[in-house]
């Protein structure tokens, strides 16, 4: 299955059904009067969040996606059927945006997670509802409201514990092998990595899910590349790994690199826990990994950890330092959850208390 994580679809909610014109033609009823029923509710256009889903392939081949209208009121007052809703099903951590790109109408982060992006139209009143007591006979009806229709772009991000950062041939496909499960194209050329991979990690008894996006390089922000779209997977990430090829005289000058291209990203990636880790030590020498790590000291106040995934040396220390950070992470969102959560709840007490009403008397001071 291909790869894409994002797309442009353009979505219509149902029109309303038409409101209906009869009258009553019954035996022995004197008077017969109006009997149109009103027009059933077009359907809406939803969109759900589902597991099983890591890609938005789907919606390269069908871009449209239409509610059906609300079926037509009908006589002796039988309202119009209300139409089913068209429902769109993205992975979990799909953006949902405005045509203009730069809007956030919703961020489905949670498996079973429902939004209705646009509303069915209403259906319209029969002649029934214009009956008055000087128009026993009304010959009006309504059409159907229309639905709503926009634009939207959907922008999937991975939802990840920790994520992989680094120049292309770091070593970040090799690594994402040897700590779990998954099975990563690894190849001697820069940019082996196209697409953005997960892998499952066990540590002992705890485990947390590993992205690798693909390489950066310097000027990845400016497109130079293959730009730094792909950042945009790791923003969920609690903690970075920020693999270095050892074989590389360049060390500090690769890091100031990546870092340099986090920062003009944005959105927070420059300020997450940072673990480095000096990779491919089973092909250098002890005291060049000394010196280097020396030097890498000196540039940050980061963790740093030599390591190989190749023969495995040092994984073990990696993968628990990764694991202790998705621990403190886990427990801090968990925290703001239960914060929002009451503050929340209070919002609805507050609400309560105003709409409750006066007391009709008051005590005499």
């Amino acid at each position: 299955m291909k790869f894409l994580d994002e797309a442009k679809v353009f979505v219509k909610s149902g029109d309303g059904g038409a409101g209906c014109v009869s009258f009553r033609r019954e035996k022995y009823v004197e008077f017969g009067g109006p009997n149109g029923g009103d027009g059933g509710r077009g359907g809406d256009v939803v969109v759900e969040a589902v597991g099983g889903l890591n890609t938005l392939i789907d919606y390269r081949y069908r871009q449209h996606f239409k509610a059906s209208r609300g079926g037509h009121g009908m006589g002796t007052d039988r309202t119009g059927a209300s139409a089913d809703a068209a429902v769109l099903k993205v992975p979990v951590g799909t953006q949902i945006l405005a045509e203009d790109k730069e809007t956030l109408l919703a961020d489905m982060t949670v498996e079973g997670q429902r939004l209705v992006i646009a509303r069915g139209g209403d259906g319209g009143r029969g002649n029934t509802a214009f009956k008055t007591s000087t128009n026993q006979a009304p010959r009006k009806s309504e059409p159907g409201w229309p639905g709503e229709e926009m634009w939207i772009w959907l922008r999937l991000k991975l939802i990840a514990d920790a994520g992989l950062v680094g120049l292309p041939n770091a070593g970040k496909s090799t690594f994402l092998s040897a700590a779990s499960r998954a099975r990563p194209k690894i190849a001697d050329y820069p940019f082996t990595t196209l697409h953005p991979q997960l892998g499952v990690v066990g540590v002992a008894d705890r485990e947390f899910v590993l992205a690798d996006i693909p390489g950066l390089i310097e000027g990845a922000h400016e497109g130079s590349g293959l730009g730094d779209r792909f950042l945009g997977h790791i923003e969920r990430c609690g903690v970075l790994l920020h693999l270095i090829d050892g074989t590389d005289e360049r060390v500090v000058e690769a890091y100031r690199t990546i870092r340099a291209e986090l920062e003009a990203y944005g959105q927070g990636l420059a300020e997450k826990p940072e673990i480095v880790g000096l990779n491919k030590i089973d092909a250098s020498i002890p005291e060049m990994v000394a010196e280097q790590m020396e030097a890498l000291r000196a540039e940050t106040d980061s963790p740093i950890l030599a390591l190989s995934g190749a023969s495995g040396e040092g994984m073990p220390a990696v993968l628990h330092a990764l694991a202790d950070n998705v621990a403190v992470f886990r427990a801090s969102e968990k925290r703001d959850r239960q914060e929002a959560d009451e503050v929340e709840a209070g919002d609805e007490d507050d609400r309560a208390v105003d709409d409750a009403p006066a007391p009709l008397w008051s005590p005499i001071e």
